[in-house]
């Protein structure tokens, strides 16, 4: 709070001598009182206290409460000269001397009593005026609780907001660094390929050459629209992505792309098809882009072949191929890389589950199983 900050120092005692100084001269105007020098000094005692507030909390709730006993125990005007006690008793149980602040009033408030009777002769004060005064200062330290209390609710819940917004900034970054990965591993990988190819094949087929080359620029264009997607994401630019967010809608491209450049693709949907939530659509594409990439640069394979199923509640993604390498260790059960691990993760993420191993009969198989809980039917 800007009370609790240290340029509102000489402002807020400032402010309180002023109040408690002013009031308590109209005070002693109505009385037909005279307030004095000594009374005046007893009012400055404690706002200049609270100029270390901050740093002596309980020391300045025990000076303010000490001038305070003087000022109304010897008798001068009644008058807001309280304020100062507010506030240090405020700055006392914020800082923790939430026992010291009761004590220091109530001890006060009979110090307060005791002098009042001894040196001001006065008679001995009426249960009504115990009791009204210890509502009084029973308010202010009460008052000080509340503060505290809401004060810490506050700096709870903006704790807890910052935790929140860190937790999901970790969760974007590694969602955009998973992208990324995918990304990169499937258009790098054709583009070294099939620049290997058109390198040894540019003087005695051009023509296949030329192929392997456009190939590796729609590649390249794919990987570079994606970077630039997900950086701008990572800047917080604003900008709108240059692509749509790739789905299974996309599947024909990436198939034929992979087609074109030497791995046969073939594609089976069993189930009615229906429009997926667009989290399921990206974690089947991109779990397709990568078992497929693996294929690609380890199987050996002559064909892969990819096989949608549409269950009521589950979309379950197979990608088998005949290859004599498997696009990953199968011993490890966390994969040997980040691929496998990778679409584990998007799988898991979803509620889901995904499986890597030898296919029955040779080859190798990735199997995916995506829940489709709450998507009507398309």
């Amino acid at each position: 709070m800007w009370w609790q900050r240290p340029w509102s120092l000489p402002l807020v005692s400032g402010v309180v001598a002023a109040l408690q100084i002013a009031g308590s001269y109209a005070a002693a105007y109505r009385g037909g009182q005279h307030l004095g020098l000594w009374g005046v000094l007893l009012l400055l005692v404690g706002p200049v206290a609270l100029l270390g507030r901050l740093r002596w909390p309980a020391a300045t709730l025990v000076v303010t409460v000490a001038g305070l006993v003087v000022y109304y125990g010897l008798g001068f005007p009644y008058g807001p000269a309280f304020l100062s006690l507010v506030v240090a008793a405020l700055a006392a149980v914020g800082a923790g001397h939430r026992v010291l602040a009761w004590v220091a009033v109530v001890a006060g408030l009979g110090m307060y009593f005791l002098l009042s009777v001894v040196v001001a002769g006065d008679r001995a004060p009426s249960w009504a005026s115990i009791v009204g005064h210890l509502a009084a200062v029973t308010v202010i330290v009460a008052l000080a609780e509340l503060i505290r209390y809401r004060r810490r609710e506050y700096l709870a819940r903006r704790r807890s907001r910052a935790e929140q917004e860190r937790r999901q900034a970790n969760e974007e970054r590694l969602r955009i660094a998973q992208e990324l990965h995918d990304v990169l591993a499937h258009n790098i990988s054709l583009i070294n390929v099939q620049a290997g190819v058109a390198l040894h094949l540019m003087d005695q087929r051009p023509e296949q050459a030329r192929t392997a080359l456009t190939t590796i620029k729609h590649a390249s264009k794919e990987a570079l629209g994606e970077m630039r997607s997900a950086l701008a994401v990572l800047r917080g630019d604003g900008i709108a992505p240059r692509s749509p967010t790739p789905g299974l809608d996309r599947l024909g491209e990436l198939t034929a792309r992979l087609d074109a450049s030497g791995l046969p693709v073939r594609t089976a949907v069993s189930g009615r098809r229906r429009d997926l939530p667009v989290e399921v659509d990206l974690a089947a594409y991109r779990i397709v882009q990568e078992a497929l990439t693996n294929v690609y640069r380890h199987a050996n394979a002559a064909e892969a072949v990819v096989k949608l199923a549409y269950g009521e509640d589950t979309l379950t993604v197979t990608v088998t191929d005949d290859g004599t390498g498997a696009p990953m260790p199968t011993d490890d059960p966390d994969g040997g890389g980040n691929g496998i691990p990778g679409m584990r993760q998007r799988a898991t993420a979803l509620g889901g589950s995904l499986t890597a191993g030898p296919a029955p009969g040779g080859g190798f198989r990735v199997t995916a199983r995506l829940p489709l809980a709450g998507v009507p039917a398309g």
